[in-house]
């Protein structure tokens, strides 16, 4: 009885595909948490309208603009700035930073979107 699937032998494999880094290494943020004032138009929205400056910062993310008004979502946008930018920190810092200087660290999110895009 023979077998009506042929199998053919393929070459053996002889190395594995190796990942890619899409950031070579980590890096920091562009500008601190108390440095508003380094882009006035960014300042001036977050003091006024900080409401449109979280939806921007959540557009700019390539997320929904609602998701600031969303709970604590504004922690894993910062998160998630970290993460892209490969920016060192945790999450209870971010936690902390929006808690005590939430203004600011909108502000400094903003910046650091407008100057990495």
């Amino acid at each position: 009885v023979s077998c009506p699937v042929q199998v053919e032998m393929a070459y053996p494999i002889s190395s594995q595909p190796q990942a890619t880094q899409m950031y070579s290494s980590s890096s920091e943020w562009h500008s601190d948490v108390f440095d508003c004032c380094q882009d006035m138009g960014i300042c001036l929205c977050g003091a006024f309208i900080p409401c449109v400056l979280a939806c921007r910062v959540a557009s700019d993310l390539g997320e929904c603009c609602c998701l600031p008004y969303l709970g604590v979502t504004i922690v894993a946008m910062r998160t998630a700035i970290r993460e892209r930018y490969r920016i060192p920190g945790s999450i209870c810092n971010d936690c902390m930073c929006l808690t005590f200087c939430g203004l600011c660290t909108l502000c400094q999110m903003a910046r650091e979107l407008k100057v990495r895009t």
